[in-house]
């Protein structure tokens, strides 16, 4: 199947050798062996295979045409993969031909290593549709998803869509290769939102400056250094306690506990979580995140850190601080490959968990499932719940930045979660890059998915309830033309968790629909 003219070129050279194709089929190659062409000489290669086609593609990474590791795990473990060549010793004279008398003496080739992933296959292919199914149904630019071991740091899953065929990798448009297997996971970073007040929350228990017992009071906003920074209700929240203000992710309590703290014992907590610096995952390309300077942050600029703003993470970075605040205060080192054994199946390594410090107490460890626990079930998480298990969790949405100021319509949803609450052993970060349409909270857009993976992950570890699957119903009450105030109070009253869009006089639209039937504590979305 070559041009003639291209075959002849290459033929009619003075080199000794010419490679005249690679990559022929077999079929191909023993139908010109039938010929018997004089000069013409085989070899036999080799060729990646991907069983799995689509997925893993930007953690598998992939080789070039001669098998060498170009990006992911095929780059960052080429040495281990590759093996060594073979070769043969022959006599010869001095001009290099081979003496009649020669004994030829041949070395071997040694294979490469098998290297396991930490990856569960099974989970694996949960966070694969799931990612699949979120991106389809918000026609989201894309979706991410990291499922990962609470206590150990190694990772469980990692998928994005969209992906790519690593068996068939779009070689020929470079752009769209680097797009489709760029690991955003780990080299891209993102201001986190509502997640980030996990870390706001954890820090200042650990510091000592707030208590359950503390009250906080939102009109709607706040004015720090003469500029208004809004709640993300503008109608506000009145006087809250903690639990409260966790529960309701209000915007004006993360500033106050940011403020309590100050610049340096925040910073320092943040440093102390993994913020700022890479994680030292076994992955090329690493981003660090992003972090003002300590001495360049004025006070507005503490309080947006407060409530996840003027501050960006990778997400391994977030869900690796975020394990460290549930599992008792440990932050360890999160890793893709779990064992390196030689081809004839001896074990050369073994991934230890590698704790790298501690982040804070037992006792603010436990405070913290408790307040997120009451997000899912009684908050903006809801949708996060799997009935008959205790979940914890915290969305955020996120507005996207472009050319200097903020990009309309354009926002990441996300949700972190962890599970079994009582005792901690899997977390999950769901993310949806630029959702279409006016449902871009995470409560709406991302939670559900992550509790559709705990669910499956429930079901295939056969991990039994704890709880009883109590479920009670009510009906969607009829808002529409309400005032904000008043729409949202009936609705809180039916016990429903209420996200409010707009900023308009009366209700003018709702979802679900009036008398829809629904389960308290569920998460509905109302537009003024």
């Amino acid at each position: 199947d070559m041009d003639y003219q291209t075959v002849f070129d290459k033929l009619n050279t003075n080199v000794g050798e010419v490679t005249v194709k690679r990559k022929i089929d077999a079929d191909t190659a023993y139908a010109l062996r039938e010929k018997k062409i004089h000069g013409l000489y085989y070899t036999l290669d080799t060729q990646r295979n991907y069983p799995y086609g689509h997925s893993l593609s930007q953690i598998l990474g992939f080789t070039n045409i001669d098998n060498v590791g170009q990006s992911g795990i095929e780059s960052y473990y080429d040495k281990y993969l590759t093996g060594v060549d073979g070769f043969a010793y022959t006599s010869t004279d001095m001009a290099g031909r081979e003496l009649e008398t020669s004994v030829t003496r041949y070395v071997p080739s040694i294979p490469g290593c098998d290297v396991t992933l930490s990856i569960d296959g099974n989970i694996q292919g949960f966070a694969d549709n799931a990612v699949v199914a979120a991106s389809k149904e918000f026609s989201a630019k894309s979706a991410s998803m990291i499922v990962m071991d609470v206590n150990t740091g190694g990772i469980l899953a990692m998928a994005k869509s969209p992906s790519f065929d690593l068996n068939d990798p779009p070689r020929n448009d470079f752009d769209l290769l680097n797009e489709l297997s760029r690991n955003t996971m780990i080299v891209d970073m993102y201001e986190p939102g509502s997640t980030f007040k996990i870390f706001t929350t954890a820090a200042a228990l650990e510091a000592g400056v707030v208590n359950d017992n503390d009250t906080f009071f939102c009109a709607g906003s706040r004015t720090v250094d003469g500029q208004r920074i809004r709640c993300w209700r503008s109608i506000g929240h009145g006087s809250q306690h903690l639990a409260e203000g966790v529960k309701n992710s209000c915007n004006c309590v993360f500033m106050d506990l940011a403020l309590r703290l100050g610049t340096s014992r925040f910073y320092s907590a943040l440093h102390n979580f993994g913020m700022g610096k890479k994680t030292g995952v076994d992955f090329t390309g690493e981003s660090g995140g992003m972090m003002m300077k300590e001495e360049n942050v004025k006070t507005v600029d503490l309080a947006r850190i407060g409530f996840g703003q003027a501050v960006a993470v990778t997400p391994l970075q977030l869900i690796s601080g975020v394990c460290s605040v549930v599992n008792g205060g440990t932050l360890y080192k999160p890793y893709l490959v779990a064992a390196v054994n030689s081809h004839d199946g001896k074990n050369l390594a073994v991934r230890e968990p590698q704790p790298v410090r501690r982040t804070v107490s037992e006792a603010t460890s436990k405070k913290m499932r408790e307040y997120l626990v009451g997000v899912v079930a009684n908050g903006g998480g809801s949708k996060a719940g799997v009935a008959g298990y205790a979940v914890g969790g915290k969305t955020g949405t996120a507005q996207k930045y472009a050319n200097g100021g903020i990009a309309q319509g354009k926002y990441i949803s996300s949700f972190i979660g962890f599970a079994p609450a009582d005792d901690p052993k899997y977390a999950v970060l769901m993310i949806v890059d630029e959702p279409q349409g006016y449902m871009y909270y995470g409560s709406l857009v991302a939670a559900p998915y992550a509790g559709d993976v705990f669910e499956k992950i429930f079901d295939y570890t056969a991990l039994a309830p704890t709880m009883l699957p109590e479920t009670e119903y009510t009906f969607m009450p009829d808002v529409i033309g309400k005032s904000a105030e008043e729409a949202v109070a009936e609705l809180e009253k039916a016990g429903l968790h209420v996200e409010l869009v707009g900023d308009g006089g009366t209700i003018r639209s709702q979802t679900p629909v009036p008398s829809t039937q629904i389960a308290v504590n569920d998460t509905v979305l109302i537009r003024n």
